[in-house]
């Protein structure tokens, strides 16, 4: 088994999008926090850690984004669920939150995948 474990790739920052949603809709978290439990238990249940994944922005650390990846790819209950649910909880978040915020999460999302580079080549004197 490869203990390598790569970075998250995400086209949208779901944590900015659901910090938005939480303040301007009260009633947000009672669709959101069973959906988000029943995805921390079935992680567990398949011994899948989201803080031990690497991350390129500290923001990113414990994302659920890992876990629901992890999920995709062991879980044959969760894509079914996840096929029904995630359209409904996407609809959602959009009429809450502003296309703009939607671009602003899809813009850090891709800023935050960009590869680290340990070693810069320096130019000039």
């Amino acid at each position: 088994m490869n203990s390598i474990k790569p970075y998250a790739l995400c086209s949208t920052c779901t944590i900015m999008l659901v910090k938005k949603t939480y303040e301007r809709a009260w009633w947000f978290r009672m669709v959101r926090e069973p959906l988000r439990w029943g995805m921390i238990a079935l992680g567990w249940l398949y011994g899948i850690d989201p803080e031990g994944y690497p991350v390129r922005s500290e923001q990113c650390r414990g994302c659920l984004r890992f876990m629901k990846t992890a999920l995709k790819d062991r879980s044959a209950l969760f894509n079914r669920l996840n096929g029904l649910m995630n359209p409904l909880f996407d609809r959602i978040i959009e009429r809450i939150v502003t296309a703009e915020e939607i671009g602003e999460a899809k813009r850090f999302a891709k800023e935050s995948a960009r590869p680290i580079y340990k070693d810069k080549v320096k130019y000039g004197k």
